[in-house]
């Protein structure tokens, strides 16, 4: 079920299922910060450039968005949310949680 902000939050096992179902993953960290490794698979969108790109994220597929630690990629999701995306899901926790659930973090390409 999706919260009062339109988006929903979600565990690294949460993401895990949702990515191996063909999610669209959204890293809307600095440059700075993705030198230091992603998720496989996430598109670089620093939360700076969302509005400018958000006709670029799909409507038809869910979306995890995540930061360093939840709190940009909350504001991203509910960002989207307000332009009528129903499908986004925010990582908990962020990037930070991710690693500390034993998932790899890749070097960023």
């Amino acid at each position: 079920m999706f919260g009062l902000n339109g988006f929903k939050e979600v565990d690294a096992t949460a993401v895990k299922a949702i990515a191996a179902s063909g999610a669209h993953l959204i890293d809307v960290r600095t440059a700075d910060e993705v030198a230091h490794g992603v998720i496989d698979g996430a598109i670089h969108i620093p939360l700076h450039l969302l509005p400018l790109r958000a006709a670029d994220i799909p409507q038809d597929r869910p979306v995890v968005i995540y930061c360093r630690s939840g709190a940009r990629s909350a504001q991203a999701c509910s960002f989207m949310a307000s332009r009528g995306y129903s499908n986004m899901h925010n990582l908990s926790g962020g990037i930070m949680a991710w690693a500390r659930s034993g998932n790899a973090i890749s070097p960023a390409r």
